[in-house]
């Protein structure tokens, strides 16, 4: 019903190896080994494009060996050389940016560009049960993203830590510091098709579903989204 994350120029998820690896090209990745955090995921789509892109034949594509990896573990787990690429986003990102010796192969933002990549979902009873419910919800995400865009970073950064503190969880409001944005495409977060459809169109040329089992325009809508009520999705 409505995005709440995805890739731009401050959010995104990177490929990296460590600055003395040898690895350059797409075609190098062969018989190597990608740290991720899951499978069947962004990440693992996100290789599978670049690869594609590239001219990597399938076949020649599943010779890159996923391994899942706590995302915590990531940067050690290269530094260490027990996985040839990590994949590495938000803090986790530019911490290891800060520490030095690692170099980016690519980026999910350098291969789509700027995209929504992960919506909020409601079950369809939900929201014929309670479309005002939902509606508020929606409106309201969507207007804090809105205001995170056009807000200036400090700013955004203190509200964020006047939340977290203000809810009394004894929770560190240290990683706060390297927010940068939501990476959320469209105004108001508003799903576009084609942000949908990119996961549709790799579930099925991987063999997951067959092309064309999912529809789309079926399984999103912007009906809740305050002044987004005419682009629906369904």
């Amino acid at each position: 019903v409505i995005s709440y994350y995805g890739s731009d120029k401050a959010a995104y998820n990177g490929f990296y190896v460590t600055r003395s690896s040898l690895l350059r090209s797409p075609r190098d990745l062969i018989g190597k080994k990608v740290g991720m955090n899951t499978l069947g995921a962004h990440h693992e789509a996100m290789l599978d494009i670049y690869l594609k892109k590239h001219g990597l034949s399938r076949a020649e594509a599943e010779r890159v060996e996923r391994i899942v990896v706590p995302p915590v573990n990531t940067e050690q787990t290269l530094r260490r050389e027990q996985i040839d690429v990590a994949v590495l986003g938000g803090i986790l990102r530019d911490k290891a940016l800060e520490t030095g010796g690692v170099r980016k192969l690519f980026s999910d933002f350098e291969l789509r560009g700027a995209f929504s990549a992960g919506t909020y979902v409601f079950t369809q009873r939900f929201l014929e049960q309670n479309p005002r419910t939902a509606g508020t919800f929606v409106t309201g995400v969507g207007k804090a993203l809105d205001w995170s865009r056009a807000t200036p970073r400090d700013e955004v950064v203190a509200r964020m830590k006047e939340i977290v503190e203000r809810r009394g969880r004894n929770e560190s409001t240290d990683p706060l510091k390297y927010w940068q944005s939501f990476g959320v495409a469209a105004p108001g977060g508003r799903i576009a098709a084609d942000e949908l459809s990119v996961w549709s169109d790799w579930l099925a040329d991987r063999g997951d579903i067959k092309a064309g089992q999912v529809r789309v325009d079926e399984v999103y809508t912007n009906e809740f989204n305050g002044g987004g009520r005419a682009a629906k999705g369904r």
